[in-house]
């Protein structure tokens, strides 16, 4: 693993984009007010690394995150903000949490909306990325309290174990991939 970083690379004052339910950007609003009570719809992405194993890459959140602090996710999870695109989000959002690069397929897109108490909520039309990292990572500590890699079959079984360990997108992202998406995800677990 690389050195660790310790930077600030998100606020809660930055403008996300608002989307309608075709993902149509209709205007912005700060990551705050649209996470506070039942959360605004909004653009977001999730990333899904695997190394030359098969493994994916989980993340637990950092403590400090607003919602789903210290909770297992995927290898990344963001938004653009307003004016950027997906491609250059997601890049960004790599080389910030994780100090990697990696060339990304898109695969699908959804909406959801999950509540985390009293702390706000998620309300995101999510696109979701695969991609490989041969690189070594550097996570950066201000946003990522560990990280680890796992198959599929370990993921499988910590899902049914454990399951309110795990962030709500990430197991709807896992199980609509091993479905919906199941020979896509394939070529990523060989």
């Amino acid at each position: 693993m690389a050195e660790l970083q310790h930077k600030i690379v998100s606020s809660e004052s930055e403008e996300l984009i608002l989307v309608d339910g075709n993902d149509e950007p209709i205007g912005t609003l700060s990551k705050a007010q649209c996470h506070d009570g039942d959360g605004v719809l909004h653009r977001a992405f999730s990333v899904f690394l695997f190394n030359d194993a098969g493994e994916l890459l989980l993340q637990q959140r950092g403590s400090e995150k607003r919602l789903w602090p210290g909770y297992w996710s995927n290898s990344c999870c963001s938004h653009p903000r307003a004016g950027e695109s997906l491609d250059y989000a997601t890049g960004r959002r790599l080389e910030e949490e994780l100090g990697v690069n990696a060339e990304l397929e898109f695969i699908y897109r959804f909406s959801y909306q999950a509540s985390f108490g009293e702390a706000g909520s998620e309300h995101e039309m999510c696109s979701v990325y695969l991609g490989r990292c041969t690189s070594d990572i550097a996570p950066n500590n201000t946003e990522v309290d560990a990280i680890r890699f796992v198959s599929a079959a370990e993921l499988d079984a910590e899902f049914k174990d454990s399951p309110d360990s795990f962030t709500p997108w990430f197991k709807q992202e896992w199980a609509c991939l091993q479905g919906e998406h199941a020979a896509r995800l394939a070529k990523y677990l060989s």
